[in-house]
């Protein structure tokens, strides 16, 4: 790897620190948001739209800023939404203005939208330089924020230290590594990828949803993009609520998961290395709705909290593993990888939100049978993610045998 590869990795993954560490401070204080805003768990769904709006405009906004721009001007940009969206909900938390901290999460998921979707492309291409897994690496960069962040969040929330001032920190923490990742990202890069191979304008975006194989990596991040965004918009309150346990054991609850998340991504790329990412993620979502279904049905806190270490090891390599395989074609990568980041940040943050006015009715561990279900679907779908020979990619087919498909296993069918 040469000294430019090596400093544009190193900046990727300290933004992604960054930015972990940030969204979950927001997670590990949402206890403490509601009782200060004063509203229901449905409300509070409500609310959380707010990040879900944002987020839609910012992946949508991504891949034809990416085209046009560059990855670090999308960036770039997505860094200075998600200081603001921190800085404003800081503040309609401190004022107790509902209104505000929805505004406040669309802008830091405006942000987190351009930026992560343009690091997904960025990190894609940085795969194919060196040769090597990235992607786990990277967004086990952002599972690490999150667990820096929820140890942060946990200790202010014992503290009863005031959410407004804590997030007011937070956000000039990610001012400055912002500043400092982006002077190291080259510019042009995914404007000159997709400029070279991908197809331009919203018509072409679409186009590369024709290929059935791509469809299923679809569905497949979509499912556990969904798993981890459950957990990580709902985990405290569904220990405070669920099991009646107090806010901080709520934050360290959510620190058990991420931290599992982080071990998982980091330990991902020697695994998928040696067993491929068809068995990969079939197993993945196996451990991860096994934990989920014991936090849904445990009959104790303590047995509840052991469960989401599953849940977590489970979850944390389906992102990754399925934008890089979208990525794996010889035409339109950017494209693809862009289109399938979309489909998982729309799981990961619109699907979670949705999940509260179901819980009004049957509560938050019930409701976590979707998210299950969801699971078991992306098990059954794992073969579509094998590696795909280029000469059957060039003619957009799908193989009848597959480099690192299991022994005897059949074609992927939809």
């Amino acid at each position: 790897m040469d000294a430019a590869t090596r400093r544009r990795r190193t900046a990727l993954f300290l933004f992604m620190l960054a930015a972990g560490a940030g969204m979950a401070s927001w997670v590990a204080r949402t206890p403490a948001v509601r009782d200060g805003l004063d509203v229901s768990t449905g409300a509070m769904g409500l609310v959380l739209f707010g990040l879900s709006t944002g987020s839609m405009a910012g992946v949508t906004a991504s891949g034809p800023l990416v085209r046009r721009y560059g990855g670090r001007t999308a960036i770039t940009v997505g860094a200075a939404l998600i200081v603001t969206g921190l800085l404003v909900v800081a503040a309609g938390t401190g004022l107790a203005l509902a209104g505000g901290v929805f505004c406040g999460l669309a802008l830091f998921g405006g942000g987190m939208g351009l930026a992560e979707v343009a690091f997904n492309i960025e990190g894609a291409d940085v795969e194919r330089v060196i040769g090597r897994p990235v992607l786990p690496v990277l967004h086990g960069c952002f599972s690490l924020g999150t667990v820096v962040g929820a140890l942060l969040g946990m200790a202010m929330t014992a503290l009863a230290f005031p959410v407004g001032w804590h997030l007011t920190a937070v956000s000039v923490l990610v001012a400055v590594a912002a500043v400092v990742a982006v002077r190291a990202i080259p510019h042009g890069t995914g404007k000159e990828a997709a400029g070279t191979s991908g197809p331009g304008g919203w018509r072409g975006q679409l186009t590369v949803w024709r290929d059935r194989r791509l469809v299923l990596i679809g569905v497949i991040v979509l499912a556990m993009a969904f798993a981890e965004g459950a957990a990580n918009d709902w985990l405290p309150l569904l220990m405070v609520d669920g099991y009646e346990v107090s806010a901080t054991a709520g934050s360290l609850t959510f620190l058990v998961f991420a931290s599992s998340m982080t071990l998982g991504r980091f330990a991902g790329g020697p695994l998928l290395e040696r067993f491929g990412p068809v068995r990969v993620v079939r197993i993945s979502a196996v451990v991860a709705a096994l934990g989920l279904a014991v936090v849904i049905v445990s009959p104790s806190p303590a047995m509840a909290g052991a469960a989401t270490v599953l849940w977590g090891l489970g979850a944390s390599l389906g992102f990754p593993v399925t934008v890089s395989a979208a990525g794996d074609h010889p035409h339109h990568a950017a494209a693809r990888v862009g289109a399938v980041s979309t489909a998982g940040y729309v799981a990961f943050l619109v699907g979670p939100p949705a999940l509260g006015f179901l819980a009004d009715h049957i509560g938050l561990r019930l409701t976590m049978t979707v998210v299950l279900a969801l699971l078991i679907v992306a098990s059954t779908l794992a073969g579509a993610l094998a590696r795909v020979p280029h000469a059957d990619a060039d003619a957009d087919a799908e193989p009848d045998a597959r480099d690192d498909a299991e022994p005897g296993a059949a074609p992927v069918t939809p």
